[in-house]
C-alpha cells in the first residue's frame, strides 16, 4: 500500500514537471516603464524634452532574495567582455557584466590612452599604452565602475557588475523587459544615467513576481547631473586644456 501511495506521488510530481504547472517552475516577462524626472521643477517646460531627447541610459535589475526564485537559472559563465577606445570614445558606452568577468579595454586609436576609474565598483589606473595593445581588469565585485580616458576628457563609460542575471537595459520609450524570470521574492534596483546614487538606492525595494504580479509599475527618476559637466582626471584636478599637438 505504502509503495502505491509513493507510486501515485510520483506520477503526480512527474505529471506537475512535465506540464510546468509548479509555482516554482513559473518565468515570466518582468516589464518596468522608468520616467526620467526633469532637473528642477523651474526647468519642467524644456528639460522633460531635453531628458527625452537625451541619451540617458537606464537599468533594472532584480536580486533573488527567497530560495524558490534562487539558483532558478544556472549562473553565466564568466567571460571576456570588451569596451573599444576609437575615435576617442568608448564602445559600447554602457557595458554590464556578472561579477568576476574580466573587461579588456583595446586601443584602437592612433595615440595613446590612459583607462581609468575612481569609482567604488572597481578603482584602476591602466597607465598610458599605445595604439593596438589592449589592458584589462576583473570586475571581481558588484557595483558601478564610472570610466574616463586621463588624456581626453570627452571619453567616459559605465560598467555595471552583477551578481543576477535577471536585468534589462530601459528601451524605446524607457520601458525595460526582463525574460524568463522566476517566480519569487527578489530586491529590485535601479540605475539610470545623471541620477545621484543615493536617489538611486532610495528606489530599491522588494517585489514578489508572480502570474498576477509582472508589472512593475513607472520608476520615477530624478535627472541632477549634467552628462556635459565635466569630470576630474585621476588626479582630482582639471583636465589641461592647452591645445595639444594633433597626436
Amino acid at each position: 500500500m505504502k509503495k502505491c501511495h509513493t507510486a501515485k506521488h510520483y506520477a503526480v510530481a512527474l505529471f506537475l514537471l512535465l506540464t510546468g504547472t509548479y509555482v516554482s517552475a513559473q518565468h515570466f516577462d518582468v516589464t518596468a516603464q522608468i520616467r526620467l524626472l526633469p532637473l528642477t521643477p523651474e526647468t519642467t517646460t524644456h528639460a522633460s524634452d531635453d531628458v527625452h531627447n537625451s541619451p540617458r541610459r537606464s537599468v533594472v535589475w532584480l536580486t533573488p532574495i527567497d530560495e524558490s526564485a534562487r539558483d532558478q537559472r544556472p549562473p553565466r559563465a564568466q567571460e571576456i567582455y570588451t569596451l573599444v577606445q576609437k575615435n576617442k570614445q568608448f564602445s559600447p558606452h554602457l557595458l554590464i557584466v556578472p561579477v568576476g568577468s574580466m573587461v579588456v579595454f583595446p586601443n584602437q586609436d592612433p595615440f595613446f590612452h590612459n583607462v581609468f576609474s575612481m569609482f567604488n565598483g572597481r578603482r584602476f589606473d591602466l597607465g598610458l599604452y599605445e595604439t593596438g595593445s589592449t589592458r584589462g581588469v576583473r570586475f571581481s565585485r558588484e557595483g558601478i565602475s564610472y570610466i574616463f580616458c586621463n588624456i581626453h576628457p570627452e571619453m567616459s563609460a559605465v560598467v555595471l557588475t552583477l551578481s543576477t542575471p535577471f536585468f534589462s537595459i530601459a528601451g524605446s520609450h524607457n520601458t525595460a523587459v526582463i525574460s524568463d524570470v522566476p517566480a519569487g521574492q527578489y530586491r529590485l534596483h535601479v540605475w539610470s544615467e545623471g541620477a545621484e546614487l543615493e536617489l538611486l538606492d532610495a528606489l530599491t525595494r522588494v517585489v514578489r513576481i508572480a502570474a498576477n504580479n509582472t508589472n512593475l509599475g513607472t520608476i520615477d527618476i530624478p535627472q541632477q547631473t549634467d552628462l556635459n559637466a565635466r569630470h576630474k582626471n585621476k588626479f582630482g584636478k582639471d583636465y589641461d586644456t592647452t591645445p595639444a599637438p594633433l597626436y
